[in-house]
């Protein structure tokens, strides 16, 4: 990614590689380039089918940015923040513009308010009551970085920005976080990412897996409390760029993620396709376990039944089979095949041992195992339905960019079923561009947050 190469990859669990941000690599020159994108697409649950909606004057080109939905006004799509890059890397900045768009007249609309937060990325925002708050991100430019554990509320009525001074202990500060609203009011922050500089041109990067309640004291909305919390029950195991959606049981549910493996000049991750759910009424975590098909649900009186999906979508107990390695390949345009790996658990109904392989697990009409493993996957709950789409996974030092959609039925619990399945023709390889290029991706994305001026208080206008 030109200058930004090193800084990007260090800093993953920070969500320089959210949705929408798509990596490509030249066959010849091994360059790296970054593509973002200001489009709107609609998914269509009835017809399965996604729909381009194109509506004026949209905000700027940008990623890891936040989008929250309310009611208010007929439903509206509030952003903020997020990153720009230009294709080689060389021009770079966080944002820290306003926008909603109002879903009931299909118009966008920036909207300035002085007091809010500076230019970044990575942070999380959620709606609570009639306001938006929102909490951390990080900052960086071509000299260093900073990461923030500050918040923020936004009032929905009045449309201004305060920023708020709980007292207590709260996180360290920190990008890329879960920010949930629990059935009681409160605001859980869980996890998230930072790096420090250990030494000249070295960062160590840092996956947090603590856990803060913040929430109004005595019932003031001007006043609000930082709380230490220690959930019981099987915690998720240590990674960053997971995804987090809502529970129709107002559970919070937690997908995927990657959890790395730093050197000074590399970095190696696993990536992960699990569920998790936080209860926050009785403050435990517990692992998203799927059931299988009805048919195969026959069991012994108190024998647990045993999942059927994704790779480490439940611990398997003494006697279950072992996991079946299933081996999805993308082709790209050189012919360079980049090979998708995910263990699958085995059925642990009895007598119905695992008779697949790896081939004819991948026939067709064979069960789907669902998605693949991701990080920075976007995640909705319809109906008491998941849908996970796209994220980003890596093969060796290229970065592939999933555009497949999946769902999951929560209240059944049975199996995955994939809606779009992954296109190796969306996988191209670009030759190496010149510098052109980059001055007309700037073009028209104005209203970015410079480095020196982070601090500023007016919002740069981020026109179209």
């Amino acid at each position: 990614m030109g200058k930004k190469g090193k800084k990007e990859k260090k800093g993953r669990g920070a969500e320089k590689t959210a949705a929408k941000m798509e990596k490509k690599v030249s066959k010849r020159s091994r360059k790296e380039e970054t593509f973002l994108y200001n489009e709107l697409y609609v998914y269509n649950i009835r017809k399965d089918a996604w729909t381009k909606v194109d509506i004026p004057s949209p905000p700027p080109r940008r990623c890891a940015h936040q989008a929250v939905v309310v009611p208010q006004g007929g439903g509206q799509l509030w952003v903020f923040g997020g990153e720009f890059a230009s294709p080689s890397g060389e021009q770079f900045y966080h944002y820290k513009d306003l926008w909603v768009l109002h879903l009931a007249t299909k118009t966008w609309e920036q909207v300035k308010s002085t007091g809010g937060p500076s230019g970044r990325s990575g942070h999380r925002m959620v709606a609570w009551k009639r306001q938006l708050i929102l909490f951390g991100g990080f900052h960086e430019s071509t000299r260093d970085y900073i990461y923030y554990n500050d918040v923020y509320a936004f009032n929905l009525d009045t449309f201004t920005w305060s920023k708020l001074s709980p007292s207590g202990t709260g996180p360290t500060p920190r990008s890329g976080c879960q920010m949930s609203v629990t059935p009681q009011g409160g605001i859980v922050i869980y996890g998230g990412y930072s790096k420090q500089r250990v030494k000249k041109d070295v960062d160590k990067g840092t996956r947090h897996s603590d856990m803060f309640l913040l929430k109004p004291e005595d019932g003031r909305e001007d006043k609000w409390v930082w709380t230490r919390m220690n959930p019981s029950g099987v915690k998720p195991t240590p990674r960053s760029g997971f995804s987090v959606a809502m529970a129709p049981n107002h559970q919070t549910l937690f997908f995927g993620g990657v959890c790395d493996e730093e050197e000074e000049e590399s970095l190696a991750g696993e990536f992960f396709n699990d569920l998790y759910f936080y209860d926050a009424t009785r403050n435990r975590w517990f692992e998203g376990q799927l059931k299988g098909p009805k048919s195969e649900k026959k069991r012994r009186r108190g024998r647990r039944e045993e999942p059927e999906g994704g790779s480490k979508l439940a611990c398997g107990g003494a006697g279950t089979q072992a996991p079946v390695e299933v081996v999805k390949e993308l082709v790209t345009e050189d012919g360079t095949v980049v090979t998708i790996k995910q263990v699958l658990s085995a059925p642990g109904s009895a007598g119905q041992p695992q008779s697949e392989d790896e081939d004819s697990l991948e026939e067709a009409g064979s069960p789907t195992p669902g998605p693949c493993p991701r990080s920075n996957a976007m995640l909705a709950v319809k109906h008491g339905v998941l849908y996970v789409y796209g994220g980003m996974f890596e093969a060796g030092d290229r970065q592939v960019t999933l555009s497949d959609l999946h769902c999951l039925d929560l209240h059944r619990m049975e199996a995955w079923k994939t809606l779009v399945e992954m296109d190796p023709e969306t996988q191209e390889w670009l030759e190496e561009t010149d510098s052109e290029e980059d001055s007309e991706e700037v073009e028209g994305a104005e209203g970015g947050d410079e480095d020196e001026n982070e601090d500023s208080g007016e919002e740069s206008g981020a026109e179209d």
